[in-house]
């Protein structure tokens, strides 16, 4: 129920309205909306607060529009290999603007879609910019709000060092607002979102550099993903340029606009667009949570237990801010289980944050759910972990001059040999992960994927045929 009241303020000598909702979620992206729209599903009344584009993170400068670059980073490769396959094309141009142009429409398209999903659910959208005061109202625009329960879904935003002349590149969202291909690029950083950008980037034809701080990407990804895929960017074939041990000393501006580089093993010049993606920030700093009790980490993560209650009565958040597996289909499902605690009687509901399946669209790709081989080990202890591993070349490489390998691990522990762990890195691993992802959450163990027949000739039989189990260096 929908609820204003009227707030007599003794230093200002005037009225002031205040909404309240059963439910106010500050944030409209992919958390904050799955958990409104599903908690009107039960019959509450639910405000939801965003300044910005809807759809977070995700749907504007993330998973979507990332997805729709490799998407056509995709149809380079296929090109480089159309002649094998007897195809006689020639490329005329590849035309940036064409695929930026397209791709902004259908994003503006799937905004409109939030807001028409907003409305049909009946929950009322309030834009600006909220904090919170020290009454627990959310004020926005001058107008305060107060929820009987209230949900901080705010996100994060990209990293920018303190180095001298940072402010001459741009960050990772800013990728999604390059008007032309870049000539000649500068990515820096080694997670899943620098190889993402650098992969998309190369593949179309730019200058393509990745500067990594240490030897490998990826390195808190399973050792055979990291290993494999560091060693296929620095394959001569590939058209991305890796730097190891580096690091980003200062940047130069030029006077033709231009950028140099400088770092630790040497300057890169005549660099066009720098991009940092070097990890996300937390979108705390400024909703004034110590008003409210509302504690964060170090970092500002929101601090939240498993049912993603914060230090603060009644107020609880969902999704980046709370630093725990920064990944759109994580903040939809804790959201909308939350939901389901709040608002329609089931205590329990809650997401367990494991076995969460997760893709990179690098060049190649890489796949992952579950334990690592280290956190098994730590888990359970070396004589309790197995694995299987696999590695080959997948048939879209077997008539053609450029070769591609596909490998996998499975890791498993105890005597059954519980399958806790697959990885794979090769193409074809974002489709066939989704289904081993339900099987590991299941608790399958090596023995009926051994039971599964094989479909030939692809590359996911080679996840229910292996065998030679080996135990952990």
């Amino acid at each position: 129920m929908l609820i204003i009241r009227r707030v007599f303020s003794s230093t200002r000598k005037v009225m002031t309205e205040v909404k309240e909702f059963d439910y106010l979620v500050l944030g409209g992206g992919s958390g904050g909306i799955s958990s409104a729209r599903r908690a009107r599903e039960f019959g509450v009344s639910v405000g939801l607060i965003e300044s910005g584009r809807l759809g977070g993170t995700c749907v504007n400068v993330g998973c979507v529009p990332k997805k729709v670059m490799y998407n056509c980073s995709l149809h380079a490769e296929f090109i480089r290999d159309h002649a094998d396959y007897g195809f006689d094309v020639t490329v005329n141009k590849f035309d940036w603007k064409v695929i930026k142009k397209s791709r902004d429409e259908y994003i503006k398209r799937l905004n409109g879609l939030y807001e028409g999903g907003l409305n049909g659910s009946k929950v009322e959208l309030i834009r600006g910019r909220g904090s919170f005061a020290e009454d627990g109202t959310i004020v926005v625009n001058g107008q305060k709000y107060r929820g009987k329960q209230t949900l901080i879904a705010v996100g994060g935003k990209p990293t920018i060092p303190n180095i001298k002349g940072a402010e001459y590149g741009i960050d990772s969202d800013g990728f999604f607002d390059i008007p032309d291909l870049p000539k000649k690029t500068v990515v820096v950083g080694a997670g899943y979102i620098a190889v993402e950008i650098a992969g998309v980037l190369a593949n179309l034809g730019s200058d393509t550099h990745l500067l990594i701080r240490y030897d490998k990407v990826l390195r808190t990804f399973d050792k055979l993903l990291s290993d494999e895929l560091t060693a296929d960017i620095d394959e001569p074939t590939n058209p991305l340029n890796l730097h190891k041990n580096t690091q980003v000393t200062e940047v130069i501006k030029n006077a033709d606009g231009l950028l140099t580089v400088k770092t630790n093993t040497g300057d890169i010049e005549g660099v066009e667009t720098l991009i940092w993606a070097i990890g996300r920030d937390p979108l705390t700093a400024e909703l004034n949570l110590d008003k409210v009790g509302v504690k964060t980490d170090n970092k500002g993560h929101i601090i939240v237990d498993k049912y993603q209650n914060t230090t603060a009565p009644n107020i609880l958040s969902v999704g980046d801010d709370t630093g725990k597996f920064l990944l759109t289909p994580v903040a939809i499902a804790a959201g909308r289980r939350l939901a389901h605690r709040l608002f329609n009687g089931e205590t329990e509901n809650h997401l367990a944050y494991e076995n969460i399946a997760t893709i990179v669209f690098s060049h190649p790709l890489v796949g992952t759910v579950g334990l690592t081989e280290a956190e098994a080990v730590e888990r359970f202890g070396k004589d309790n972990v197995t694995l299987y591993k696999s590695r080959f070349n997948p048939m879209m490489f077997a008539v053609t001059k450029h070769k591609e390998k596909a490998s996998m691990k499975l890791v498993c522990v105890g005597a059954e040999e519980k399958v806790v762990g697959v990885h794979i890195f090769g193409i074809g691993s974002d489709e066939m992960l989704q289904g081993f992802a339900v099987a590991v959450s299941m608790g399958a163990t090596k023995k009926q994927f051994d039971q599964t027949i094989a479909i030939h000739p692809t590359s996911a039989e080679e996840l229910v045929t292996m065998r030679g189990a080996v135990k952990p260096e």
